[in-house]
Order: structure tokens, then C-alpha cells, then sequence
């Protein structure tokens, strides 16, 4: 478990691991801490936008809907390869998901597959929403994935986690089947690599 890292300290270590970074609106204080905890963290979390355009990508992702507040995450990486951010503390991104999995998460080992919706995510994980359409036909270019990359491996080297801090929403729930259009696995040992 560990503390959140401060904004100033969040875009430190993205740039320290190579990452552009844009800082969007009022960010810094921009989140949902009134809804609930946030923190202890334990782990990094991986979505689709399910949406198309940077520019609005970015807007929805920090206004979110009448149904769901933003910030939707922490982070928007575009398909530029440029990370947004929109939030600093809790948000509206990973849900209900399954203890089993955040134990995994915490012990940084292999995951169960989530059969439950019993555990508050948005407490515990960071969040990423990557633009694509999640229809496992949008590409992910090159920017992008080293994008993700890097900010998952940013996060990790603050806390001193290894590439198994770092999951889909798939495998937080069974009832999401993002990010689709590549594998965790393959995400996972390019970060894993990364940190060395």
C-alpha cells in the first residue's frame, strides 16, 4: 500500500521516464475525494476511452456525464502519444471490482480471473484512459502504446512496484472488456522491461 503521489510529483515522474505531458484545466484539484477514500493505493489501471478526437477525448474525460462525474481517470493518453491529465485523486474509473484481484494486485502476483463486484477500485488505482474505440479494430500507434508504457512504469518506480501493479479494467471486473487491441501481458513485459 502506499500514499498517492502529489501532482507536482506525478508530472515529475512522467517526464523522468520520457513522457509528454499536458496538464489540463485546473487538474490538480479536480476530483471525487468527497464520494470517498483515496489511497492507500496499490495499483495502476488501464482502460478505452471507447471515443474518437483528442480534443473531446480529453473534454469527456474530465467533465464525465450527468451519470458519472469526472474526472474519469487520472490521465488521457491520446493516440499522439500525449498524456492529459485531468485528475489528482479519487475518480470515476475503475468501479466495483473483485478482492481477489486487488490481493493479487497487492502481492504482485499472477490474477485470478474477477468473478465478483465487492471492492471499491476508484480508492485503490490509479487510471489511464487511452483513446480508441475499443472495437479491437481502432489501431494503437506506436506513440500511444509507449505512451501507456511509461506512464505505467513512471508510477511504478515512485512506489517501487513491478509490472504486476499494473492491470486491465477486464481484469478488475468481469464486466468490462477494456483495453481491447492488445494484451495486458504484452503491456505488462514492455514494462516490466522498461523498469529493468
Amino acid at each position: 500500500m502506499a500514499t498517492p503521489i502529489t501532482a507536482s510529483g506525478f508530472v515529475a515522474a512522467l517526464k523522468d521516464e520520457g513522457a509528454t505531458v499536458e496538464e489540463f484545466r485546473d487538474w490538480r484539484d479536480h476530483n471525487r475525494n468527497h464520494q470517498g477514500e483515496w489511497g492507500p493505493v496499490n495499483g495502476i489501471m488501464i482502460h478505452h476511452t471507447v471515443t474518437s478526437g483528442s480534443k473531446r477525448t480529453v473534454e469527456i474525460c474530465y467533465e464525465g456525464y450527468d451519470s458519472l462525474p469526472g474526472p474519469l481517470c487520472h490521465g488521457v493518453i491520446t493516440k499522439d502519444g500525449t498524456i492529459h491529465m485531468v485528475g489528482n485523486g479519487r475518480a470515476n474509473h475503475a468501479g466495483l471490482g473483485d478482492d481477489d484481484v486487488l490481493r493479487a494486485v497487492i502481492a504482485e502476483r499472477e490474477l485470478p480471473a474477477p468473478n465478483e463486484r465487492n471492492t471499491d477500485g476508484n480508492s485503490r488505482f490509479y487510471g489511464f484512459e487511452c483513446e480508441n474505440l475499443g472495437d479491437g479494430e481502432d489501431p494503437w500507434p506506436k506513440a500511444q502504446l509507449e505512451a501507456i508504457e511509461r506512464a505505467a512504469a513512471a508510477l511504478c518506480r515512485h512506489h517501487g512496484w513491478n509490472e504486476r501493479s499494473v492491470i486491465g479494467h477486464k481484469e478488475w471486473t468481469n464486466q468490462k472488456v477494456d483495453p481491447r487491441g492488445f494484451t495486458m501481458d504484452s503491456m505488462r513485459k514492455r514494462i516490466a522491461e522498461r523498469l529493468g
